[in-house]
């Protein structure tokens, strides 16, 4: 049986990550509501502007059901934005922004730069077999800090940044794996998440 993983859809890249998730042949789902959120095994936190996303998941009751899920070991994959959602603690965050937790890291947001400071590199990923990853990193930020938990599984070659990072079920990358063919993170993502089915 195909697990369900859910995409939390309230910004950013939905679209993009249901297709890859469908690629690797588990079943995708939209997420509004805490009602959708039970019915998955697993959930995805899209690239986009992280404070739109804290704010709306707080406007429709997901910030608590969230947590909950991921303090019970949902398995979560979080890219750019995501990334963001899912650590402990943030530098440069906005007055009053809140997370979600499940990644003992420090993240600086916007680490990379704005917009036009956008770029690609080819990280070599720690767990994906085959050549590096063709990451494209839009306004991204990096782990600035990682708990003794939490396993490195990527830097950024020119700065030696880490931007991608596992913490048992819980899967960050700093850039957007979604916009690229390269469906490798997210086959590894479905695999933690039939790992916990």
């Amino acid at each position: 049986m195909s697990p369900v993983i859910g995409v939390l859809a309230l910004q950013g890249d939905v679209a993009e990550h249901r297709r890859a998730v469908t690629g690797t042949g588990a079943t995708a789902v939209a997420v509004r509501r805490p009602a959708e959120l039970d019915a998955v095994d697993g959930l995805i936190i899209p690239g986009g502007e992280s404070t739109t996303m804290w704010k709306l998941a707080d406007v429709f009751e997901l910030m608590e059901p969230l947590r909950k899920r991921i303090a019970n070991g949902l398995p979560v994959f979080g890219s750019c934005a995501g990334m963001i959602m899912l650590a402990t603690d943030l530098l440069d965050r906005i007055e009053g922004q809140e997370t979600l937790g499940g990644l003992d890291v420090t993240v600086r947001r916007n680490a990379f730069g704005r917009q036009v400071n956008s770029f690609e590199s080819d990280i070599d990923l720690r767990g994906v077999d085959g050549p590096p990853f063709r990451a494209v990193f839009i306004r991204a930020p990096w782990v600035e800090q990682a708990g003794p938990g939490v396993e490195v599984l990527g830097t950024e070659p020119r700065t030696g940044r880490i931007v991608a990072v596992r913490q048992g079920p819980v899967l960050a990358t700093s850039f957007h794996p979604e916009l690229t063919r390269d469906g490798r993170i997210h086959q590894l993502f479905t695999e933690i998440v039939r790992e916990r089915a």
